[in-house]
């Protein structure tokens, strides 16, 4: 990951139609690591979009729940939109099965457990913790 970790607080927030990634700088880290965490997250788009899960793999390994549902996923399944937000980046991912919604949903749990301390995840109303 070509930015600091330690400096970003990563958010995965579950929707009805798949799921939202959000990179956003912690308070007091240094601003060039906003350029690099929306180059970052445009890059994972982009591979995202062409049904290239490589980059995820690479963090967390071949066997992440969700990830071979999703490349089973066929052109137009799945939409994958990055927009900037404020003192970050986020990525929406929508899906139009609910097989790739359920397998989202799964991706994010796993992301959330393997980042620890650095992943929050984001809700619209709190009902339960995932642990």
């Amino acid at each position: 990951m070509p930015f600091a970790l330690s400096q970003t607080t990563h958010i995965f927030e579950r929707t009805p139609d798949g799921g939202v990634q959000k990179v956003v700088l912690k308070d007091g880290a240094d601003p060039a690591q906003l350029r690099l965490i929306r180059q970052h997250l445009q890059d994972i788009g982009d591979q995202f979009a062409k049904g290239d899960f490589s980059g995820p793999e690479t963090i967390h390994g071949h066997d992440m729940p969700g990830l071979e549902a999703l490349r089973q996923a066929r052109p137009g399944e799945m939409s994958v939109k990055y927009a900037d937000i404020q003192n970050g980046a986020q990525l929406q991912f929508i899906a139009s099965r609910p097989e790739l919604i359920h397998a989202l949903h799964a991706w994010i749990g796993a992301q959330l457990g393997d980042h620890g301390k650095d992943a929050v995840e984001g809700h619209s109303a709190h009902h339960h913790s995932m642990h």
